[in-house]
């Protein structure tokens, strides 16, 4: 039973949407997460799990808002929009991603959802590292952040600035329309900044700020924000598949050259019926970008390997 739950996991993170991938990302570092306190817990008994959080959750995989720890430990600001340890805490998460997620995947298209939540998750941190320099020594600022709060924020946001009208059907209460949602949620954060995490909820504020600029941005002035960053994310990803490829002794595409004229040239004995026979690997990274930003991301290039590849197949 198992290993079918976990092949089910895997074929929706393969096949599945942005939205479905980032919660399975996320779950799964709660589970990870909690799972290597469980075993501080049983190794060293009763502080074990603080020990856990204090001298290895916290310094190596948190955001904190001191230039040292940015600068020896740059990996935390990405880090902590994926981590969570409270069990409260990543269900509301979750649960917003999904309902806002769902509507901003249907309007604004798949391949944004993923820089609309990095971004906010980047502008919350910005915020969080500004509050916490600003009010240092006041102690109202943790020294450490974590959750998806603001990735979320930010996709909340998109949503309801994308369709402000749309309603959402909430339980006791009935359709209320997303950017009276939106607004509770913003004047929540506000009105608990005296309340404790306050530098938790400074970061929400900003990954709010983030989700109503990029939606601002895309219709206003015409900048789509995703464009840039899924761009530097296939870069990485393609850099790595690279290494990847040469570990592994895979030879990169071959590319044919077809005469247009259909002519043979001087002093050319080949075949005429030259054609572009594009490599395995170079189609899997196409369909991998398929599943990843949707089929509206293909360039037109990676278009005309696809239907060559489809081509030569039959």
């Amino acid at each position: 039973m198992v290993s079918s739950v976990i092949e089910d996991i895997k074929r929706q993170f393969q096949y599945g949407n942005v939205v479905t991938r980032l919660i399975i990302v996320n779950v799964a570092v709660f589970i990870a997460v909690n799972l290597a306190g469980l075993i501080f817990f049983l190794i060293m008994g009763k502080g074990g799990n603080d020990y856990f959080i204090s001298s290895v959750l916290h310094p190596w995989f948190c955001a904190s808002y001191e230039w040292k720890h940015i600068l020896f430990k740059p990996w935390t600001i990405f880090t902590y929009m994926f981590l969570h340890y409270d069990f409260w805490h990543i269900i509301f998460n979750m649960l917003f991603l999904f309902w806002f997620g769902r509507i901003l995947r249907d309007l604004g298209g798949n391949h944004r959802i993923f820089a609309i939540y990095v971004l906010g998750g980047l502008a919350g941190f910005v915020v969080y590292v500004i509050s916490g320099i600003l009010m240092d020594g006041s102690g109202i600022i943790g020294q450490y952040a974590l959750g998806a709060s603001a990735g979320v924020m930010a996709v909340v946001l998109a949503a309801a600035a994308l369709a402000p009208e749309y309603s959402m059907h909430l339980l006791l209460i009935g359709p209320v329309r997303l950017k009276y949602i939106a607004l509770v949620l913003v004047l929540m954060d506000l009105l608990f900044l005296s309340r404790g995490n306050t530098g938790g909820h400074f970061a929400h504020l900003g990954g709010a700020f983030m989700g109503w600029f990029f939606v601002y941005q895309l219709r206003e002035k015409g900048n789509d924000l995703s464009i840039p960053f899924n761009n530097f994310i296939e870069k990485i990803t393609g850099f790595f598949g690279n290494i990847k490829d040469r570990l592994s002794g895979k030879r990169r595409p071959k590319v044919v050259y077809k005469n247009p004229t259909g002519k043979r040239a001087k002093g050319n004995a080949k075949s005429d019926h030259l054609t572009i026979v594009p490599d395995q690997s170079e189609v899997d990274e196409i369909l991998d970008k398929i599943k990843r930003n949707g089929y509206e991301s293909l360039t037109p290039e990676e278009l005309d390997t696809l239907a060559c590849a489809s081509k030569n197949a039959k």
